[in-house]
């Protein structure tokens, strides 16, 4: 054993390639869109394109479809599946300056595609994540056109027509048909596409990489960058705080077509996610000159010095033997501070990427921090969202934990396969790691459970281990999730077996981590009157558009109606309205009570993220806390007011209750700030219309910053009233904003 006295040193790199330039400009080309039902037959009928967009709304625009998510419309789009597609644009050939080249980029194309100019093949590509920029500056004439042509969709084998399908292809799992989203497989142009011209003299990669010092004072950058015919040029970099004011800067000549330097920031101000503290970034910003001081070049981005860890949860490393399989790390620490994250599961907003824009990011972004939110889990059956998402959580402090697109399947230790999983995921990394709010990488989902079947030593999650620890090392990796001492599930209110509901089933549960679970409820009945003919509408029933849109046969038992469920409960319902308000009452108690109860459970539970956030379309039910595109259902006013930083708590044990039947219910106070509370007092009392029992008076101390307060049980027994609902009442003395309900049910 040696002494040595070692520095903590955290690196996060920012390496990446530079598709196209801050703030250069992509020429747009007006698209058209022809297709054939195999690829040795002639395109016919070429109709305008968007661009970005998707080839199924191209054709439905065109051909006048019906609306794909009305009634049971989206059947309609099935035979897109097989069918090539090609995209044409003509252009003339740009005027360039001395030494400048002209390029086509493409931000994503999906999924398997070939591009050709002027009938000549020049590229083809197997992957969506991975953008292309091919220089055709020696190839143009004076009229040129440029040709896309999409492939069928993959498919590992003919049937079973699902999820299983894309178990060979790093195309996301979730189009081929979930529990929530319908079976429409996306295909076209899905992000940024055009012409871009350069000058000689172009950056074409670089590297912002920095270490902190283990007291966070210091942060050591280091800056590398490429490019063709710079030589000679001159740069000057400077990096600048949120005033504009310039704290760091280096200039000098470009040696061997590259720029090196390190340079050192003293006391950097760290980001931090929203509720914890600001997140602060800078702005770097390269400039390029040539000899005579012309500016070649403007390279923009954001920096934001933070240090990121997964470390073991408290109480959660046992003693003894073998130690090789110890419950592993889950408890996020950021610089030094270890944090409760509650979340979400995000997915897609739209079934068809290609449509989704930096407007609706921040949509859905700002209303999950109106949840108290501050992580988001992108699951692994989705797409990797755009460069905008990134950019808005960076800005608004909330935590990304990036999945790779792997969902649910065995994928293969196969060549192909692994290769295109190396490129696309290169490219994910590169793309990302710039990124504050990344958080975690993560393999997939549900990749080791028996649907998945994989383990640690498939090829493709040693893959993707490594990539990560090569591209980014000062970013966590977890292999899939659930992992160890991780919890997914369940998914209802009432086990459809044991009968047992969500308050006794989370009393008893012990996770270091709660990061999948669900709780659904219809849509509201007037997103219902736009997706349901109405002579479906009432009373529902499976088959036709009720089972379509997710409410019957989606997954086990009735869901994700539950009506038997909800009607068990609550009577039999006389109309729609009945039913939704009852449905959408359970789905915002059981959830509710979930996130308090893991909230409780800290520190040995560190993280609490429900299954899930949003849905790409609309769902007569789903476990969705916001309706698509952005609508709230009830329950989520529910979970936020579960997430707010400090707020009294109750534990109870059952929904039902009996007259004369004996409630116990169990205070605390719930502290996730960074403020101290000395001392509080919290009421409890019982309440029915006008009635109202008084159970007793809690008096607590010293209620730590983000630490948790057990307090006083309380006993009665429930009043002789009538069969219907009750609350429960938390009264925080002089802190109104702390107080909580629950509304819970007597039966007779």
């Amino acid at each position: 054993m040696y002494a040595l006295k070692t520095v903590l040193l955290t690196t996060m790199l920012f390496g990446f390639s530079l598709p196209k330039a801050t703030g250069q400009q992509v020429t747009s080309l007006d698209w058209e869109l022809g297709y054939n039902r195999d690829a040795a037959s002639e395109v016919l009928n070429w109709i305008p394109a968007v661009v970005p967009g998707a080839v199924q709304l191209d054709i439905a625009r065109a051909e006048k479809y019906d609306t794909w998510y009305y009634a049971e419309n989206w059947k309609d789009y099935l035979w897109m599946e097989d069918a090539f597609f090609t995209y044409r644009a003509s252009f003339d050939r740009p005027a360039l300056k001395t030494g400048e080249r002209v390029y086509f980029y493409a931000g994503g194309i999906d999924y398997i595609f070939d591009i050709l100019l002027n009938d000549e093949s020049i590229f083809h590509q197997e992957g969506m994540f991975t953008p292309v920029k091919l220089d055709l500056t020696d190839r143009l004439k004076s009229l040129n056109e440029i040709r896309i042509v999409i492939h069928p969709v993959p498919k590992s084998r003919k049937l079973p027509a699902d999820r299983s399908q894309a178990n060979q292809s790093v195309k996301p799992a979730v189009s081929y048909g979930w529990d929530w989203h319908p079976r429409l497989v996306p295909s076209g142009i899905w992000d940024e596409c055009g012409l871009i011209t350069e000058p000689a003299g172009a950056i074409a990669s670089f590297d912002l990489s920095y270490k902190l010092s283990n007291n966070l004072d210091l942060a050591d950058i280091s800056f590398r960058a490429g490019g063709k015919k710079i030589c000679g040029c001159r740069y000057s970099w400077t990096l600048q705080d949120d005033t504009d004011q310039v704290i760091l800067e280096k200039e000098g000549v470009c040696r061997n077509d590259s720029i090196i330097f390190n340079a050192v920031l003293k006391d950097p101000v760290l980001w931090w996610p929203h509720d914890q503290g600001k997140p602060a970034l800078y702005t770097s910003r390269l400039r390029t000159t040539d000899n005579e001081g012309r500016q070649i070049r403007l390279h923009e981005s954001k920096v934001g010095f933070r240090r990121v860890r997964l470390v073991m949860n408290s109480q959660a490393d046992p003693d003894g033997f073998p130690k090789s399989r110890r419950l592993p790390p889950i408890q996020v620490e950021i610089n030094g501070r270890r944090i409760f994250c509650k979340g979400t599961n995000w997915v897609n907003p739209e079934v068809f990427p290609g449509i989704i824009t930096a407007v609706r990011y921040e949509e859905l972004i700002d209303r999950a921090l109106e949840a108290n939110f501050n992580m988001f889990r992108i699951w692994g059956g989705g797409i990797v969202n755009k460069e905008s998402f990134y950019d808005l959580c960076d800005r608004k402090g909330m935590l990304v934990w990036q999945e790779f697109p792997l969902a649910c399947n065995n994928y293969p230790d196969e060549p192909h396969y692994l290769e295109i999983l190396k490129q696309e995921s290169s490219s994910i990394i590169s793309r990302l790691k710039k990124h504050p709010c990344l958080t975690l990488w993560c393999g997939g989902n549900e990749l080791f459970n028996s649907w998945g079947g994989m383990t640690d030593q498939s090829l493709a999650l040693r893959l993707l281990n490594s990539q990560c620890l090569e591209l980014d090392p000062g970013t966590p990796f977890i292999p899939t999730s659930p992992i160890e001492g991780m919890g997914h599930g369940h998914y209802v209110f009432r086990d459809f077996d044991s009968g047992e509901e969500v308050f006794a089933r989370m009393n008893r549960s012990r996770f270091t981590a709660y990061t999948e679970f669900g709780m659904p409820a219809p849509a509201s009945v007037a997103i219902l009157k736009t997706i349901i003919p109405p002579d479906e509408l009432w009373p529902p029933a499976p088959g036709g558009s009720w089972e379509s849109h997710h409410a019957y046969k989606a997954w086990v038992g009735n869901t994700w109606l539950n009506q038997d469920m909800i009607e068990d409960y609550f009577g039999k319902s006389a109309t729609l309205e009945e039913l939704v308000a009852h449905g959408q009452l359970i789905q915002g108690e059981g959830y509710k009570y979930i996130f308090e109860e893991a909230r409780r459970q800290k520190p040995y539970c560190s993280m609490v993220l429900n299954w899930c956030y949003n849905e790409p379309w609309p769902t007569a039910a789903n476990n969705s806390l916001v309706s698509w595109p952005n609508i709230p259902k009830p329950g989520f006013y529910q979970v936020s007011k579960a997430c707010r930083p400090v707020l009294a708590s109750a534990r109870l044990q059952k929904f039902t209750w009996m007259p004369g039947e004996k409630f116990v219910t169990e205070l605390w106070m719930l502290n996730d700030s960074q403020q101290e509370v000395k001392t509080g007092k919290v009421t409890a009392s019982l309440v029915t219309g006008s009635l109202k029992v008084f159970l007793g008076t809690w008096q607590y101390n010293n209620l730590r910053a983000n630490a948790n307060l057990k307090g006083q049980e309380f006993t009665i027994d429930i009043p002789d009233w009538p069969a219907g609902e009750f609350k429960l009442l938390l009264e925080a003395e002089g802190k109104p904003e702390w107080n909580s309900e629950y509304t819970l049910m007597i039966s007779q």
